[in-house]
């Protein structure tokens, strides 16, 4: 595919970076020279210095011959304009970044389309799906369900007392004996490793699994991962995300929205009806005790600030919250999470970006996840007849090392494949895989 991305910041230098791993045709635009040499430098792909939503710029990327335009710069006007003007001047499909939420509403997302943007992303939006997600299972870092839950991607924190802990995967094995869960990834001191059977669970990794349901409830016991009922939930910042995930949640969740600005508190509390709005400093902790902290089962900082965030969620953390997800904008942020106590760090920019690389996928791929800090993607396949994966047993077909079948779902139920599996057609395939790995496995289903 010849890929046209507009905007070199981190957004659309991470989609760069995932896509650069398939050899695909990249040309990344953007007016910050700096960042073009930085993205030239780490990165195989062509760079041209300009705005780009101007028609020259655009015409000097070929966008008469682009297959897709990808609008991802710090501007919503500019996103918007390049991928209108693209879209007239030849591009196949178009996909833009906005932060106006009302635009993706039916009658503006409609408008849009008809203009010629094909994909409006809102990374707010997202991010507050994302916040949504993890709350649903407390006791797991993370959670994605395929098929409905038929197959799950859970993540579990190691600590000192887990049974887990200092054995290998196949020492491991017999915690498992109805075979209801694979150990596909583990995260350590920002390393990734695709376990083997001599892999050691050591002390604070983060260790993520493909389980059946039975499965899940095998691991939570075995890491003395309690049920934990989220019932009410602290917010602090009245961002755009902030009044995202407070709209998002109300409805399931008892809220409480902390915010610092007077005027805003009064119009998110018009706005948001079932949300208890406080206006009050963000950082006085007594304010948050005084405010029911001690009682809660989530706590969300959201702020624009990211050392704020974290040392508010480590504050709640010592006050026995039992989930707390903070927003950051570094992305190298995001490894810290495992080291300093807090659940989930999340980044907008990075579940953007990963966001549209499914989308740019999912014509080849059933549906894909990402986890925080992993770098490693989670794929599902559906086997074809023709499907080079049918051919031998799993043992036998020369899988990379740097991908590993987590799963597979056969007439309406989850499976483990062992070595002597044999994949059948109309088979759905859970694959953990690192980005490198992931075009030689899309060849054993093709």
């Amino acid at each position: 595919m010849r890929i046209i991305i507009a905007g070199a910041g981190d957004v659309g230098f991470h989609i760069a970076k995932l896509l650069s791993y398939e050899n695909q045709d990249i040309t990344i635009v953007d007016t910050d020279t700096e960042k073009l040499n930085y993205a030239s430098n780490q990165l195989d792909v062509a760079t041209i210095s300009g705005n780009a939503a101007h028609f020259e710029t655009l015409k000097e990327a070929n966008i008469a011959k682009a297959d897709l335009l990808i609008t991802v710069t710090n501007s919503e006007e500019t996103n918007i304009a390049s991928a209108i003007l693209g879209k007239h001047l030849g591009a196949e499909k178009t996909i833009a970044r906005i932060s106006n939420i009302r635009y993706r509403e039916d009658e503006h997302n409609r408008e849009l389309n008809a203009l010629g943007i094909d994909e409006l992303i809102s990374p707010e939006s997202l991010a507050s799906k994302e916040i949504e997600r993890l709350l649903e299972k407390a006791a797991l870092t993370d959670k994605f369900d395929f098929d409905d839950g038929l197959l799950s991607l859970i993540g579990i924190h190691i600590h000192e007392n887990d049974i887990l802990l200092g054995k290998t995967i196949s020492e491991a094995s017999f915690l498992n004996p109805d075979l209801d869960f694979l150990t596909v990834a583990i995260l350590r001191n920002n390393e990734t490793i695709i376990p083997r059977g001599d892999t050691v669970v050591k002390n604070n990794d983060h260790v993520y699994f493909i389980a059946q349901p039975s499965g899940i409830e095998r691991i939570a016991k075995m890491t003395n991962k309690e049920k934990v009922e989220i019932k009410d939930v602290m917010i602090i910042g009245s961002s755009k995300l902030g009044y995202h995930a407070a709209q998002r949640l109300e409805k399931k969740y008892r809220i409480k929205l902390i915010c610092e600005d007077k005027k805003k508190a009064f119009q998110l509390a018009d706005e948001l009806k079932d949300v208890l709005v406080i206006n009050g400093d963000l950082h006085d902790v007594k304010l948050l005790e005084e405010e029911g902290l001690n009682d809660m089962d989530a706590f969300i900082a959201v702020t624009d600030d990211s050392e704020t965030n974290m040392i508010a969620s480590l504050v709640a953390k010592n006050h026995g919250v039992e989930k707390t997800v903070a927003l950051v904008e570094n992305i190298e942020y995001i490894h810290l999470s495992q080291n300093i106590g807090v659940d989930t760090l999340i980044n907008k920019k990075l579940i953007a970006a990963n966001f549209i690389f499914r989308y740019i996928r999912k014509g080849e791929i059933v549906s894909i996840a990402s986890l925080h800090g992993v770098e490693a993607e989670v794929l599902e396949f559906e086997v074809k007849e023709t499907s080079k994966i049918t051919e031998q047993q799993l043992k036998k077909l020369g899988f990379p090392k740097g991908a590993i079948v987590g799963g597979v779902i056969r007439n309406g139920q989850g499976l483990t494949a062992l070595g002597d599996f044999k994949f059948k057609p109309k088979d759905r395939v859970v694959v953990l895989s690192r980005p490198e790995c992931i075009e030689v496995i899309e060849n054993f289903f093709n």
